[in-house]
């Protein structure tokens, strides 16, 4: 049987560092409600982030007219969403290259037969994904898929596709990239959940290379979770005003109980001890928190996830692949991995994997 292996993985975020410029932002718009403002610094200092990156230049000061320098987001009038794709078109592909770049093919691009390419934050057509074909100089007739408005779990969904590629055309080599802009749907609003949930999102992009080739991490096996009743705990949904979020703050306990349920289908009846290192996608310190519950985890067995929550904030799709590059440069043969990633239904997307020599 072919199987197939994640070879190499690059990340990058954009130039402009802005968690406590959105901060501040934010608890400004509470500066009415002094109380309610408080309880909004409390949390925001509990969410285990320090650094997060937006493709927007950032205005001077975030208690201005605009937060941005080019002035799109004017309070009063922020963005609508056609603006926010513009924005999108113009920003998505520089960030895709400094990802792809980060993979170190140089000529071997040329290699590339297919392309996968899973975003929930920005939609043209042509789109990003001939954006990158172009730009890359991949061949004309590189097969390409592009998996979109699917969150968080995406990343995991286009290993799968990359996966069935490889193993029904061993010869493929699979060029899989996960771009994010999530600032782009920051909104004017004085919601404390939405304010919070503000202040969880950055700016990523990821790139891997999937192979025959028996190096990297081999994708042994996937699995879907659908939590009953999570339907409308988590949405993304296009509005006129950019695409609008709900996460509720139950989000956390229902990860908890499916998992802690349906632990035994994810790992293909393995005990959880026998897992070694864990990928799980950062969605929040809550998020991770539930899953370290759920499985009874070491308290440092999710400290490469906490890190990426920590360097960079939420970036959707591409987080989970940031945690998989720690892993991969780690460069230790032998361990059996499970990564997982959460998004809208409620929906968990799982991977078995093993780190070769």
């Amino acid at each position: 049987m072919t199987h197939a292996y994640i070879n190499r993985i690059g990340t990058a975020v954009p130039d402009h560092e802005v968690h406590r410029f959105v901060l501040d932002f934010a608890a400004s718009r509470l500066a009415n409600d002094p109380r309610r403002q408080a309880i909004f610094r409390r949390m925001a200092d509990r969410m285990g982030i320090e650094h997060r990156y937006t493709s927007l230049i950032p205005a001077a000061d975030p208690f201005g007219a605009c937060l941005d320098e080019a002035g799109d987001f004017r309070l009063g009038a922020f963005p609508g969403t056609a603006k926010r794709m513009d924005l999108f078109e113009a920003n998505a592909p520089a960030l895709a290259m400094a990802a792809i770049e980060r993979l170190g093919l140089g000529d071997g691009l040329g290699d590339v037969t297919h392309l996968v390419v899973t975003s929930c934050t920005g939609f043209s057509a042509p789109g990003i994904d001939l954006e990158i074909v172009a730009r890359c100089g991949l061949r004309s007739s590189v097969e390409r898929t592009l998996i979109g408005f699917m969150g968080c779990y995406a990343a995991i969904n286009a290993l799968k596709a990359a996966r069935h590629i490889v193993r029904s055309e061993p010869a493929s080599r699979v060029l899989v990239v996960n771009v994010e802009l999530c600032t782009l749907h920051l909104k004017e609003s004085d919601d404390l959940k939405k304010l919070l949930s503000f202040c969880l999102w950055g700016d990523g992009c990821a790139a891997a290379l999937v192979t025959a080739e028996a190096e990297g991490l081999r994708l042994d096996r996937f699995h879907a979770l659908l939590a009953s009743g999570g339907r409308d705990l988590m949405t993304w949904n296009v509005r006129d005003d950019g695409f609008d979020m709900v996460l509720s703050g139950q989000v956390p306990n229902a990860i908890q109980e499916v998992l802690r349920d349906r632990c035994d289908a994810v790992l293909g009846g393995l005990d959880v001890g026998a897992i070694d290192v864990w990928a799980v996608h950062p969605g929040g310190r809550s998020v991770l928190d539930a899953v370290e519950r759920a499985l009874d985890l070491e308290p440092d067995a999710l400290e490469r996830s906490r890190k990426v929550l920590r360097d960079n904030g939420n970036m959707s799709s591409a987080t989970v692949m940031f945690v998989l590059e720690a892993i991969l440069h780690e460069k230790v043969g032998g361990r059996a991995g499970c990564a997982m990633a959460f998004g809208p239904g409620l929906t968990a997307e799982t991977l078995r994997f093993e780190q070769v020599e």
